[in-house]
């Protein structure tokens, strides 16, 4: 048996804005782009990688007004779970997101669990940190 993450969800106040980010800073595929009801799902991926995808959605989607304006606020506190990525250049990938004109929360540092890493914010307020391992 074997298993593996498919989907990992990130909300987002503006789909357009949030692929700005994902899919032209730090460079994931479009894979699709569906609308549905008034909300919209656009599906990211790693070149290269059938699996996982980031799935941007904005609060509302696929939940009822209650949830959707509970989802929101969360989003505009900024406490939403942040999203990790990995990556073999952290110093390049850092210039690239910056001249995105991402938020930067960190620039890279040396962590004590090992990592070199930085931290950015996307559109939405959302945290995203991207790692790199240490060069054995």
């Amino acid at each position: 048996m074997t298993i593996a993450l498919q989907y990992c969800h990130i909300t987002v106040n503006d789909v357009d804005e949030a692929l700005a980010f994902y899919r032209d800073a730090l460079g994931l595929d479009v894979r699709n782009d569906v609308g549905s009801g008034g909300s919209r799902w656009v599906t990211l991926g790693f070149p290269g990688l059938q699996v996982p995808e980031l799935v941007l959605s904005d609060p509302h989607a696929g939940r009822s007004q209650a949830d959707g304006d509970a989802v929101q606020e969360l989003l505009t506190k900024g406490v939403l779970s942040m999203v990790v990525f990995r990556t073999d250049d952290l110093e390049a990938t850092f210039d690239r997101v910056q001249a995105s004109g991402a938020e930067v929360l960190q620039e890279p540092i040396d962590q004590p669990w090992g990592v070199r890493d930085c931290a950015f914010r996307d559109p939405s307020g959302n945290m995203v940190r991207i790692s790199q391992q240490p060069k054995a």
